[in-house]
């Protein structure tokens, strides 16, 4: 009798998973992850046998995908964030100046980047507003002009002090920070907007960086602290940093009370 033949079994196939695409990082968002928002811009439409002297056109505001794939912001956005959103936010810090001409102009700027980065990087222990204002009082006194050395344009400059170093750290996906870019020009610092936002990431890596050195989760206020580089200076004028910005903060908590 011949041989009964096995029939052969088709293999079985893998159910796909249905995924849509990646969300926005943030409900305040214009892109999705892993995309960025390009404002409107002219557009030079290059010359060719139609249109031999070329022509200029405008290019409507669109999402681009980031190089890294990951989550970037640029000042186009960052913009568009702070104009649609931060008006109406309530969690505002306290409104007192601390003694400056500008220093109720940036209440709302500082609200939103505080509330953004909190919900984006959602730490065990939130970041308050009044801790960043006064952050700014002790940094730059509001002046979003200044620059610590105006010899070197490299150094910390704008409200939050912040570094050349340090703004190519946050705009550098291959390097010590793993997500949530914040890319922006040294120029472009300049922006309160942009040099809070940057600012405030940076103080969220930094306490993340000290938590790591301290093998357990740093305070917000040790974080303050080593963004101050208090570390850095001898004991006295440690000290006199300290107290200038426990001062402001104590000074601004008190709000409302």
């Amino acid at each position: 009798m011949p041989k009964k033949t096995k029939l052969s079994r088709k293999p079985k196939r893998k159910k796909k998973l249905l995924s849509g695409p990646p969300a926005p990082v943030h409900l305040w968002r214009v892109c999705l992850y892993g995309e960025h928002w390009v404002s409107s811009h002219p557009l030079h439409v290059p010359p060719s046998k139609e249109n031999p002297f070329g022509s200029v056109t405008t290019r409507r505001g669109h999402c681009a995908k980031n190089s890294s794939d990951k989550d970037q912001l640029y000042p186009e956005e960052i913009a568009e964030i702070a104009n649609q959103h931060f008006s109406s936010l309530k969690n505002k810090p306290c409104s007192l100046t601390l003694g400056f001409a500008n220093g109720s102009s940036y209440d709302c700027p500082i609200a939103g980047w505080v509330q953004y980065w909190n919900e984006v990087l959602q730490p065990t222990e939130l970041l308050e507003p009044n801790f960043v204002k006064a952050l700014i009082a002790t940094e730059s006194g509001f002046n979003p002009a200044i620059l610590a050395n105006k010899k070197n344009k490299n150094s910390a400059r704008g409200l939050m002090q912040v570094t050349n170093d340090t703004r190519k750290i946050l705009g550098d996906d291959d390097g010590e920070i793993n997500d949530h870019y914040v890319n922006a020009s040294r120029e472009e610092l300049n922006d309160p907007n942009v040099n809070i936002c940057a600012g405030v990431r940076w103080l969220f890596h930094k306490r993340e960086l000290l938590s790591k050195k301290l093998d357990r989760q740093a305070t917000w206020l040790e974080t303050v602290y080593k963004y101050k580089g208090t570390g850095k200076v001898g004991k006295n004028r440690a000290k006199v940093i300290v107290k200038k910005f426990e001062t402001k903060f104590e000074e601004l908590q008190k709000c409302g009370k």
